[in-house]
């Protein structure tokens, strides 16, 4: 068994701000939905690494929206480097992100910070 991928919900005619946040600011790919999915609006998000997909995350509507304050998926950059440089990026677009527990995961090194819609995301890298 395997993780094909999360999804997180997100409110009704939201794609642009899902689109900054999780594509300009994170980084990851949009994909399109399958068409007998199209219809109910939002967006999926890929990351790939050598032509193999290593994350998705579906976006999904949700009419009775409330943001995930502790639920959340957890992505994992290669190095530190990455990890700083996705940190900087995502800070820079104005979402909120912070290091308060940076080292309290034993062997990573990792922030969290929230979309545009309040969900929590955790970003994190191998500490050696």
């Amino acid at each position: 068994m395997r993780l094909h991928h999360v999804q997180i919900s997100m409110p009704r005619g939201e794609e642009s701000e899902a689109r900054r946040f999780y594509g300009e600011a994170l980084g990851l790919a949009e994909v399109p939905k399958p068409a007998s999915l199209a219809g109910r609006g939002a967006c999926w998000f890929r990351a790939f690494k050598a032509d193999a997909v290593v994350a998705e995350i579906h976006l999904g509507v949700d009419d009775s929206f409330v943001p995930a304050k502790k639920a959340h998926p957890g992505l994992v950059c290669d190095s530190i480097h990455e990890l700083e440089t996705l940190a900087e990026r995502i800070g820079s677009r104005g979402y909120e992100l912070s290091w308060a527990e940076r080292e309290t995961f034993e062997g990573y090194l990792r922030f969290h910070a929230r979309d545009g819609f309040g969900n929590r995301l955790e970003i994190m890298t191998p500490a050696s």
